[in-house]
């Protein structure tokens, strides 16, 4: 038992160490080569904050073990709303300003209404709940539309980005010029991941086992709190430095990557499953992001640390009620 919860530790810091060796290296490898800030603020710095959930469901989805794929995707947005907002707004408030208002919001409400549309297969078609391939499509093809309308208003230069933000908190920790060094940092990043991951949910696998604890709620806390410690890294440090925004638009836009992109590659490549329960879970996951909604709307569009608290209590009730009424 000792073995293999070390193991699954050591799968985590695989996936954390990997994810940031992938951002560092692929960001100043990007820098190296003359490649626009825009591109990699949109792209790289904004997956490699979610890579860690990727190499978790592709590994858990290929392995058949899709009870933790769901759990992740979902409990990794569970968390990040109410765990990681909730502990960022007790440290400093967290004054919101428009675009995640007008643009990152409504985005990710939309992407978790569509997921809990598409995972109650048996009330809408009387048919088996799982997000197929057509699904997984629509996924993507929601995941374009979101990139789309993101770089249009970054060249129209609107507001500040919050991806372009973090990308240059990710580049003020390190600059690597040397293209050899920084590709060597990416592809050991990128093995790292595979191994984490693998790693992760095999071990994940066999401490449900002995515990008798669903898979579905090992993916739901364990791994998906684990997987979500780079969004929990980078909105601490943006608290702290003052860039609230950073802090929201951070894991607002971790959750649209979650449901749109890593969900829609993992169900196309192979169906996930809804497992018995699930719906709780894709309900909690809509109920919060509609309560970010107002918690950014209101008190002059700062989340207060009374409202932190709040949301730290749905988060740990929540948990606390599916681990005991399973």
């Amino acid at each position: 038992m000792t073995l293999h919860l070390l193991l699954l530790i050591t799968g985590l810091g695989l996936l954390l160490f990997g994810g940031d060796l992938i951002v560092r290296g692929a960001s100043a490898l990007a820098r190296s080569l003359g490649i626009s800030p825009l591109i990699i603020g949109l792209t790289i710095v904004a997956f490699g904050t979610s890579t860690p959930e990727l190499s978790v469901n592709l590994a858990a989805s290929f392995n058949g073990n899709t009870e933790i794929s769901f759990g992740n995707i979902i409990g990794s947005n569970i968390a990040n709303i109410a765990l990681i907002i909730g502990v960022s707004a007790l440290m400093k408030p967290l004054v919101i300003h428009g675009i995640i208002i007008s643009r990152e919001i409504p985005m990710m409400l939309l992407a978790s209404v569509i997921a809990l549309i598409t995972g109650m297969d048996a009330f809408l078609r009387n048919s088996h709940n799982v997000f197929d391939r057509s699904d997984g499509l629509v996924f993507l093809m929601l995941f374009c539309v979101f990139m789309f309308y993101t770089v249009v208003d970054v060249l129209r230069k609107r507001e500040p980005e919050p991806l372009l933000s973090d990308a240059e908190m990710v580049s003020e920790k390190k600059n690597i010029r040397n293209i050899i060094v920084n590709l060597f940092i990416f592809c050991a990043g990128l093995a790292l991941l595979v191994l984490g991951g693998k790693v992760s949910v095999d071990s994940a696998v066999k401490v449900a086992e002995m515990f008798h604890v669903p898979k579905l709620i090992i993916g739901l806390t364990i791994i998906a709190v684990g997987t979500s410690l780079p969004e929990l890294v980078t909105s601490v440090t943006a608290t702290l430095k003052g860039q609230t925004d950073i802090a929201v638009g951070n894991i607002v836009g971790s959750n649209i990557f979650n449901l749109l992109f890593i969900n829609g590659i993992c169900s196309t490549l192979a169906p996930i499953p809804v497992p018995s329960g699930g719906y709780k879970d894709l309900l909690m996951m809509v109920f919060l992001s509609f309560f970010l909604l107002p918690l950014c709307m209101t008190s002059q569009k700062t989340i207060r640390r009374s409202e932190g608290a709040v949301l730290l209590i749905l988060y740990f009730g929540f948990n606390l009620w599916r681990i005991f009424a399973d």
